[in-house]
């Protein structure tokens, strides 16, 4: 995906391998995940769950040239040492180089792991150091690298397709008489489409072949189609959202119930109630998806840029009904993904339209438009939310009711409820100290495709509980930054259950006695955020600071921004300071540019994006009206604090925890600027009202 991986995970090789890291080349592997493992770039796992395979691989590599360095000068093996990309005998002052004994050192067996010397952190070059450049940054920023768009075959041909304007739509009828007038235009072709729930499917369509682009987009504009609209045709995201609100306003499914959370609202001296709005969102990557498919001799093979292109391997072989042997995917660069390119829709769609022309090689391209109207959209979600203060403004009592349709909906049947991993995300791992706490899980149905978006259901679920601990400390009449402190209370490990559904805690996929959610580590990027802001200083007038935190994908990150807004009600964002504790990092400058990359990301979701439906059709087409973070719109300045960690403390997940806290800190920080309270996204023109 082009944030950092290619580089971090060679990195942690060649530390070990004590090689010269101006020697090292990263070729990209294809999509092989029996002999390459997990080749998801997905829910920020890569270093932490990689780590410590590289280190073994480098380390083991080191010691088959070591040994057969000692064998070729017939000496003991504790007599060489591995030294940046040689092997040095000791005594003597003789020297290899690792080419010289690349193939010596192929023919030895593996070391067993038990046997495996690993580095002395001391004696780190690379690892946590931060200095060198990614491997692929000059390609990238050149224009030199090669993205899904830009693959190239001989004979290669060009498709668009014509999709359902509703989801679950089915196709009546088709004129395509003037579509194969269009000079250039080769071919019309139907895509059967897979009712829900489809998964990873096409939606089924019309697709129109040519031999360049613009005649196949022309093409599609000649087709005249009928569609049966089917269920989902009276969508519409105001009505929804009423019928969101209804829901979250009556009891429903109990996630989490200590002490008596009804009894303590109801005797508290103060009842605090609030309810937040987040929209639809589509992911919008620069790049849209795009694939080139090719079969021939029985093969398919697939170019295209995924976040998972081993599943893109499966969904091709199962759709084609071929092995998956005879399926090969070539992974390319991807111009942004967001969660959208783990879904692989648009490479079965070219698979398809390939073999419909026999097997000559098809690129499919979606526009911006196709983007955005069709898109995986992240969830819509209100939250309701109850506190109950005493009479010296303790929170005695904390309710939280969230609705939302469900990722599961594309999965299999909609379970009108959110998952497990979808409640573990911000809503069943509240970390507040309350004696009185419930959460509430209320019943919704999918009338979209829901998708994995960065940080998933933790941006709305954070949205609205760092919203309401501010909230909670203004009607206490106390300062957020110790407020927020005194909720998430002394340092601990929370005891959250390991049962079955729906009171299983989901941690990320890992080891709670590994990774637990440990609020001292919490309290601590909320101490060190507040400290580099300088939390409490003078500010001009209508600037306020706001302050939000959170553990997501098992790193915790807090935030504080300062947020300004003049009389016109125009917003700016002078500052933000991250506090991030990853525990181990290997590069900490990627480190810094993902958390940069989510407050710009953050900006654009906060203010002004949003997907809405009418008559079950999207309303949005492009960056005019689906907008995202400009240069003009993003934060002026972000000051990243890493929290130093020893190779001992399991690294987390980077790419994703940093999205979360920036809404409610922004919306936060508005308040203390102008006293206006923000619980709908985006804020849009609501400063201006």
């Amino acid at each position: 995906m082009g944030q950092g991986v290619r580089t971090g995970m060679p990195m942690i090789v060649a530390e070990e391998l004590e090689a010269d890291w101006a020697k090292v080349r990263v070729k990209q592997a294809p999509a092989d995940e029996p002999r390459f493992g997990n080749q998801d770039t997905d829910g920020s796992r890569s270093t932490r769950h990689f780590l410590q395979p590289m280190r073994e691989c480098g380390a083991a590599a080191r010691q088959m040239l070591e040994t057969a360095a000692a064998q070729r000068w017939k000496v003991a093996p504790g007599e060489v040492a591995a030294r940046n990309h040689q092997v040095v005998h000791q005594a003597s002052g003789r020297t290899l180089g690792y080419g010289e004994l690349a193939a010596d050192a192929a023919k030895l067996p593996v070391p067993d792991l038990k046997s495996l010397k690993l580095k002395d952190p001391a004696a780190f070059r690379y690892i946590g150091k931060g200095e060198l450049e990614i491997v692929d940054g000059f390609d990238i920023s050149t224009g030199r690298a090669v993205y899904g768009q830009d693959t190239t075959l001989p004979g290669m041909l060009f498709a668009v397709v014509a999709r359902p304007p509703v989801f679950g739509a089915t196709l009546a009828s088709v004129d395509d008489g003037a579509a194969r007038k269009v000079p250039g235009v080769l071919k019309v072709v139907r895509i059967e489409g897979t009712p829900p729930p489809a998964k990873f499917q096409p939606l089924g369509g019309v697709a129109v072949i040519a031999r360049n682009t613009w005649a196949a987009m022309q093409g599609r504009e000649a087709l005249k189609l009928a569609w049966n609209e089917g269920p989902h045709a009276s969508y519409d995201s105001e009505a929804y959202r009423a019928t969101l609100t209804e829901t979250a306003r009556k009891p429903a499914r109990r996630l989490r119930d200590e002490g008596d959370a009804g009894d303590g609202l109801a005797k508290a001296a103060k009842r605090v109630t609030a309810e937040y709005y987040a929209p639809h969102l589509a992911h919008a990557p620069m790049e849209p998806p795009a694939a080139t498919a090719r079969i021939r001799d029985g093969m398919c093979e697939v170019w295209t840029s995924a976040q998972s292109p081993y599943s893109v391997r499966g969904e091709v072989a199962t759709r084609l009904k071929l092995p998956i042997e005879k399926v090969t995917v070539n992974i390319e660069l991807l111009g942004g993904g967001f969660g959208r390119k783990s879904k692989c829709d648009y490479a079965i769609e070219a698979a398809v339209l390939s073999q419909a022309m026999d097997g000559q090689p098809v690129k499919v391209v979606w526009t911006r438009e196709d983007d955005v109207q069709h898109d995986y959209f992240h969830t819509v979600q209100v939250d309701h939310m109850e506190g109950g203060l005493d009479a010296q403004g303790k929170a005695t009592a904390f309710l939280h009711r969230s609705v939302f349709p469900s990722i599961g909906s594309i999965f299999a049947p909609d379970p009108k409820h959110g998952l497990t991993f979808e409640v573990g995300m911000g809503l069943y791992d509240t970390p507040f100290a309350i004696p009185n706490l419930r959460i509430e899980n209320g019943e919704a149905e999918a009338h979209a495709r829901i998708g994995w978006f960065r940080s998933v259901l933790n941006v709305p679920h954070v949205f609205a509980v760092q919203s309401f601990a501010a909230e909670l400390a203004h009607e206490a009449g106390r300062d957020p930054k110790d407020y927020l402190l005194e909720l998430i209370g002394p340092p601990r490990n929370i005891p959250l259950p390991q049962g079955t559904e729906p009171t299983q805690y989901w941690n990320y996929n890992e080891d709670p006695r590994k990774y637990p959610v440990d609020t001292g580590r919490l309290r601590r990027v909320v101490e060190l955020a507040a400290e580099k802001a300088e939390w409490g200083r003078k500010l001009p007038a209508r600037h306020g600071l706001g302050i939000a935190a959170h553990r997501s994908f098992v790193t915790y990150v807090a935030m504080v921004v300062e947020a300004a807004v003049d009389e016109q009600g125009v917003l700016s964002v002078p500052r933000v300071d991250v506090a991030v504790d990853c525990g181990f990092h290997v590069n900490p400058e990627r480190i810094r540019s993902q958390i940069e990359g989510a407050c710009v990301m953050g900006m654009g979701l906060a203010t002004k994006s949003a997907i809405t439906f009418k008559g079950g059709k999207v309303q949005q087409s492009n960056f005019t009206d689906y907008e995202i973070s400009r240069i003009d719109d993003a934060p002026r300045e972000v000051r990243v604090h890493i929290v130093p960690a020893g190779i001992e403390v399991p690294p987390g997940g980077v790419g994703e925890p940093g999205l979360p806290p920036f809404a409610p800190a922004l919306c936060n920080a508005i308040f203390a600027a102008t006293g206006k309270r923000i619980r709908e996204l985006p804020i849009g023109a609501q400063l201006k009202a």
